[in-house]
């Protein structure tokens, strides 16, 4: 049973509509138009609380057909039925829909409630599940059919029955007589007796010798010969006890050094009596301060403009050669590609998309992601009316282009200084938890992000939550004493805007971060970074540990950092992350990832699926791109860059 179906224009006009049930199908259907419709998004089903929403686009007169149900029912007769409704629909209505416009429409009345019906009707008809067939009785079985009469063999046919059997062991004999002959020659020569010869002589005569003999003749007088003696039986020699296996020597590389050039290099105790050296030097001081100051700068993309001109150049040469040989040929081929004022179908958008799908698969963007936006790409050209001089090629190209922008533009801005500074205001501190699997670059990002938030004035405590990996609290205490020397609190009035808060290893993740909060509340931090360990997102435990840090402490903004490497293992981790987060949690309503930082994107060039994927999959922003290795190597997303690049061939 349905609970609504409605008609109506891209621009918000309903057309006509159908209730099943009492109700408003507001709400669910406005949440289609906003995460689907408008995200353009693929799949033509959308889950909306206890409701499924299957939606038609019609892009010839801008229509969009939806129907919704209760999500526990399964209804197969579904698909086949909006596109039945949105053919009748629109051959009934054409004429209408062509001269009438947005006006028109509102002063139009569709009178097609007895269609509607006609159709569901016959619709849930035809997927009504059959009766279980009733178990047959032995009457009704062949075996009852069967009298004795046929059971009576004749001594004709009993012949003719074995003469079959009979041909077939003939020729199944003849297969594996070979094999028998090669088998009875080998145990005759086996079971003959060994002749008994005479010893070699010394001239060297082996008549009369087995093969066997030979041969071990032949190796007593090599041995004889190198003065080794040899016992004459059949079993190899035993090795000498006495000898003992070397162990391997050590390899002395000609430039390896030596152990006091090892002493010389060693820096780890005082140097001449003083303290070891700081990594932090003033001319680095004086090269990183003052760089991170206010908003991020944008991620540049150099595009290759002189690229797309040669290609551009090179493009017609094949098209002059053939205008050479047939004369107009050439002109006629090239406005052969080219659709003039029809409608777009399936078929012709297939062949371009499939190529389409396969450069995105091969800039690094998930396959099910690759498909999933193709998918939504057809949806969205297919019946449109393509002008004179457009090519698929180009019409496709643009429509994927805006796709890919309007997927990385956030639906929210997430602005951390304001949030900080509104933060501030109510006297409170800023929390920030980051999260994700092993080794993509938490820590250091989050030292890269603590650079950029004391470049703009705020004090920042460092929460040290992974106390499962070794030498996680050291390298925050690194980062610490890093940036606490590029900012000393000498410039700041004695303050020190960067602390560390740290309960060792072993420890419970979810209650240092609260004592962290709570220190930073007393002490006056502006903002706190909870720093947690590295799980895979198939580790229930830890997963479990993450979803109570997150529902305890209650952060302000929870970071995902992925790596911009990945390929489809991205899909898999945020999916399950975000499905962690959810099943774990304690409340109706649980926290999720709330942004993106994507970490290594100097070292993929132009393969930047992974923003793509990482973003249709959770519907968050990219916040941060980590860029390098120093603490001013961090960008915000620009969309355009990524999608210039996505697209570069």
């Amino acid at each position: 049973m349905l609970d609504f179906f409605t008609i109506f224009s891209k621009g918000g006009i309903v057309l006509w509509c159908f209730q099943g049930v009492s109700g408003s199908f507001t709400g669910p259907v406005n949440a289609l138009i906003r995460s689907v419709i408008l995200q353009e998004r693929g799949g033509n089903a959308f889950t909306h609380e206890a409701l499924t929403l299957k939606y038609k686009l019609d892009n010839e007169f801008e229509l969009v057909f939806v129907v919704g149900f209760q999500k526990i029912l399964t209804l197969t007769y579904v698909d086949k039925f909006i596109d039945d409704i949105h053919l009748l629909f629109r051959d009934r209505y054409r004429n209408q829909l062509k001269q009438n416009g947005t006006l028109g429409l509102l002063n139009t009345s569709f009178e097609f409630q007895d269609d509607f019906l006609t159709l569901l009707r016959v619709a849930e008809e035809s997927s009504r599940t059959r009766a279980p067939k009733a178990m047959k009785s032995f009457d009704q079985s062949e075996k009852a059919r069967k009298t004795v009469a046929s059971m009576i063999e004749t001594r004709g046919d009993t012949g003719k029955v074995k003469g079959k059997e009979n041909n077939k062991k003939n020729k199944n004999a003849k297969k594996e007589a070979p094999a028998v002959e090669e088998a009875v020659v080998v145990s005759k020569v086996a079971s003959e007796p060994k002749p008994k010869v005479a010893p070699a002589t010394a001239t060297g005569n082996n008549e009369g010798l087995s093969a066997e003999e030979i041969i071990q003749l032949n190796r007593e007088k090599f041995m004889k010969k190198f003065g080794t003696h040899v016992e004459k039986s059949n079993k190899s020699p035993k090795p000498d006890k006495q000898k003992q296996k070397k162990g391997k020597e050590q390899r002395i590389w000609p430039m390896g050094g030596s152990g006091t050039s090892a002493k010389d290099l060693d820096y780890s105790n005082s140097v001449n009596g003083n303290e070891s050296v700081e990594p932090a030097k003033d001319e680095d001081v004086s090269d990183l301060r003052g760089k991170m100051a206010g908003d991020l700068r944008d991620l540049e993309y150099e595009s290759s403009s002189e690229e797309e001109e040669s290609v551009e150049k090179v493009a017609p040469v094949p098209v002059k050669e053939s205008a050479n040989k047939r004369g107009f040929g050439g002109m006629f081929g090239m406005l052969r590609g080219l659709v003039g004022s029809k409608s777009l179908s399936r078929d012709d958008l297939d062949p371009v998309l499939d190529r389409m799908k396969d450069h995105l698969i091969a800039k690094n963007v998930a396959a099910e992601i690759a498909a999933q936006l193709c998918e939504s790409v057809a949806k969205k050209l297919e019946g449109k009316v393509m002008g004179t001089f457009s090519s698929v090629t180009s019409t496709v190209k643009q429509a994927l282009q805006e796709s890919l922008v309007q997927i990385l533009q956030p639906k929210r801005r997430v602005d951390i200084l304001r949030d900080s500074m509104e933060a501030q205001r109510q006297r409170r501190p800023y929390v920030i938890t980051f999260c994700g699997v092993n080794g993509v670059g938490k820590s250091t990002n989050l030292a890269k992000i603590c650079f950029w938030l004391i470049e703009n004035g705020f004090s920042v405590l460092i929460a040290a939550c992974d106390t499962f990996r070794a030498g996680a609290v050291e390298q925050l205490r690194t980062h610490t004493r890093r940036l606490n020397s590029l900012h000393p609190p000498e410039e700041n009035k004695g303050r020190i805007l960067v602390q560390l808060y740290e309960k060792g290893y072993g420890k419970d993740a979810a209650g240092i971060a609260m004592e962290a909060i709570s220190y930073a509340r007393n002490q006056g931090f502006d903002v706190v970074l909870v720093d947690t360990a590295g799980r895979m997102q198939d580790n229930a435990p830890l997963m479990t540990a993450l979803a109570k840090l997150i529902a305890v402490n209650v952060p302000d903004l929870v970071l995902f950092v992925g790596e911009a490497l990945v390929g489809n293992e991205a899909v898999d981790q945020l999916v399950k992350f975000n499905q962690a987060l959810a099943d774990h949690s304690m409340s109706d309503r649980p926290r999720l990832i709330d942004g993106i930082v994507l970490t290594k994107f100097d070292t993929i060039d132009d393969k930047v699926g992974a923003a793509i994927s990482m973003t249709y999959i959770t519907g968050q922003p990219i916040v941060f791109v980590g860029t390098g290795q120093t603490y001013s190597d961090l960008r915000s997303l620009n969309a355009k860059a990524v999608v210039s690049a996505l697209m570069k061939a």
